[in-house]
């Protein structure tokens, strides 16, 4: 296996192993994205049963409670082992909060090794990793009926269909309609709006809005949203046992150690997307991280995803608050690791398909988006983003657009990502190029990453297609050196 797949898709066994190929591609113009890739070798039956276990609220499991989560983010048994239909994204599973504690002892040590290797690497984490996924679900759903209910308003405003920037609601006709639902008192919904919290343009975006939501503003008691069926009014905010608000605060907490010492040596964090059901909540809890840690540099990653309907809409705002806020803005665009198991299962539940309808739909939401975020950068020194692609074309436009906005190589604004084992054509000609190029690298023993292996197995179509082309780009470029005489001279 080190000979072969294991040798060619992951970097090594520990934090030693791995330091050769960090600097033999380091030597060729290639950073590192290190990725702890081990994942438990569970059985579908175990899978199923600890995602049930660990989504289920104990209200829920005690029969106390009933689940008022809209149906995208309620755990569905059908789909309770979320390894099905994901090739190249790790899988986690909850087990315990002891668990939880050693994966966050094996990254800070992650963290450590890649400090010492390298002075511009980073360490890719996934939230699921770190903690109970109940309240990333639970989150997830406040934060989406949340933003539906601005969306809602918008609507009776005559703004439905907008996109996100562009929708501004009337803060005296806002105020008047939440009145109307008896969410609270006429002087407490004043004091919501303020042009101290909102500026003094008389109007409501949905940045405005999500701050409301915010620990900072002290309104749960107040989140109140309409139910979609009923009409009734319900909580927002559901109520969690002593011991799942201990949960919580723990997932808080590692992922602030985490950042903390990453700070201390240099390196960088990228938060990886997952899929839609947690991921409201892992981009809400990624941009409090870069509130706190952004503040000189983009030390803080996010991630996202492409393929979904609404990805213009998240860059442009996440783009729009760093600016008003003042910190740094950085993010990796990716195109998505889980559509076939989101279509799947929104199919099978019956909500809407969150992903683009076709191939070229999703290429080109990443082309807009990654516009979207160079002209920032030509604008913003500061922003960073990650190019993390394997499309030809992609890389094609960005440089293009590089150019285009004078975004130099140099100023190591854009960097270029792609897996390690995968698009050598593409990652080391960039490199040597001085364009800022990372390989995503996996790590650990070898029987412990192989269930990610297994699954990478199964990607023999896209495998093989770019092995082929490597296969071809290397053939032409034997016979220009026979051409030449080149190969001739040096074994001679």
């Amino acid at each position: 296996m080190k000979m072969t797949f294991y040798g060619h898709f992951v970097a090594g066994e520990d934090q030693e192993s791995i330091q050769p190929l960090i600097r033999h591609n380091r030597a060729f113009g290639v950073s590192t994205i290190l990725d702890y890739g081990v994942e438990e070798d569970l059985g579908s039956e175990e899978a199923e049963h600890r995602e049930m276990e660990s989504c289920t609220s104990a209200a829920e499991r005690d029969g106390r409670g009933t689940n008022k989560l809209e149906k995208q983010y309620q755990a569905h048994r059908a789909f309770g082992d979320h390894r099905d239909g994901v090739i190249s994204a790790r899988t986690y599973f909850y087990a315990n909060e002891a668990k939880c504690d050693s994966h966050m002892e094996t990254l800070l040590r992650c963290i450590e090794a890649l400090g010492a290797a390298s002075d511009d690497g980073f360490l890719a984490i996934k939230l699921t990793l770190l903690g109970r996924p109940q309240f990333l679900q639970q989150f997830s759903d406040v934060l989406t009926k949340w933003r539906c209910f601005f969306h809602q308003m918008a609507a009776e405003q005559g703004q439905a269909g907008l996109a996100a920037m562009d929708t501004k609601l009337e803060v005296a006709v806002l105020q008047e309609s939440i009145a109307k639902m008896s969410i609270a008192s006429r002087a407490e919904i004043e004091d919501w709006f303020t042009a101290e919290t909102l500026g003094v343009s008389g109007t409501v975006d949905l940045l405005d809005w999500s701050s409301l939501i915010d620990s900072r503003t002290k309104l749960s008691k107040h989140l109140m949203v309409p139910n979609a069926q009923t009409g009734q009014l319900e909580p927002l905010l559901s109520r969690f046992t002593e011991e799942e608000e201990l949960q919580m605060t723990r997932m808080l907490q590692r992922m602030d150690v985490l950042a903390k010492k990453a700070t201390e040596v240099g390196v960088r964090l990228m938060v990886d997307a997952e899929q839609t059901y947690f991921q409201p909540a892992i981009s809400h809890l990624t941009l409090e991280m870069q509130r706190r840690f952004n503040v000189e540099r983009p030390l803080i990653f996010s991630t996202h995803q492409c393929y979904l309907k609404d990805a213009y809409d998240n860059v442009t705002l996440d783009v729009e608050l760093s600016r008003r806020e003042g910190w740094c803005f950085g993010s990796k665009l990716v195109r998505g690791a889980y559509m076939a198991q989101e279509r799947a299962r929104a199919a099978e539940i019956g909500y809407e398909d969150p992903i683009n309808p076709t191939y070229e739909a999703t290429n080109a939401m990443y082309h807009r988006c990654l516009d979207h975020v160079l002209e920032e950068l030509k604008h913003n020194a500061k922003a960073k983003v990650m190019v993390a692609t394997h499309n030809e074309d992609s890389v094609r436009f960005t440089l293009r657009r590089m150019e285009e906005l004078c975004l130099h190589p140099a100023g190591h604004q854009v960097y270029f990502g792609q897996l390690l084992g995968m698009c050598d054509q593409i990652s080391f000609p960039l490199g040597q190029a001085g364009y800022p190029v990372y390989k995503y690298m996996p790590y650990g023993p070898v029987m412990d990453v192989l269930p990610y292996l297994s699954r990478r197995a199964l990607e023999n179509s896209s495998l093989m297609k770019g092995a082929r082309r490597e296969r071809q780009l290397l053939w032409l470029e034997l016979l220009r050196r026979l051409r030449t005489g080149s190969v001739f001279h040096r074994l001679a």
